[in-house]
């Protein structure tokens, strides 16, 4: 009897490999010097590949195949959930690691990115006071600590994976009818 392969551990592999991608594109972004920040066109084109794109491409690869090679042609909607979250959790996680580790390699990035925000926020809004810029300034740096950046990644990639498994799982679903 051919043992049957866990849908969240036939989901590794896709995970590392969706956190590699967003790992090689932040690098990339940072050593071509390209800003998300100052350059919206791009930073909206990075968030469709990093929120839509490769997420519903990597989980709809990740239960077809999983229909296909590991589960004979079936798949259940449970199942395509376990696969879509654990590929999304586990590049999250490597996602955020990274980004603790980087802005602890590279602190001035750091203080790059508040000093940009910055003049992104008096430009958008001139009328600004000095204490109501601190205050969101300071909340932007409070947001980029490794105590909030890695699980705040984690939960909305998760999400995400979530609502991208239920759309995925409903067109992909093929339940074994000899399995009730």
């Amino acid at each position: 009897m051919e043992q049957k392969i866990s849908p969240s551990k036939s989901a590794i592999q896709l995970g590392i490999l969706f956190g590699i991608v967003m790992i090689l594109e932040f690098v990339l972004l940072y050593i071509l010097d390209i800003d998300p920040i100052t350059n919206p066109s791009v930073g909206i084109i990075v968030s469709i590949f990093n929120y839509l794109i490769f997420p519903v491409s990597i989980i709809t690869y990740g239960c077809i195949d999983y229909k296909n090679k590991h589960n004979n042609g079936f798949v259940t909607f449970g199942e395509c959930l376990k696969i879509g979250v654990s590929i999304c959790f586990i590049a999250s996680l490597l996602y955020g690691l990274f980004s603790v580790v980087f802005y602890m390699a590279f602190p001035e990035f750091v203080n790059e990115i508040i000093q940009k925000t910055r003049q992104v926020m008096l430009k958008q809004n001139p009328n600004m006071t000095s204490a109501q810029l601190e205050m969101a300034l300071s909340m932007t740096k409070k947001f980029m600590s490794p105590y909030i950046t890695v699980p705040s990644t984690i939960v909305m990639y998760s999400f995400i994976g979530l609502i991208y498994s239920l759309i995925v799982g409903a067109f992909v679903k093929n339940e074994n009818p000899q399995s009730y």
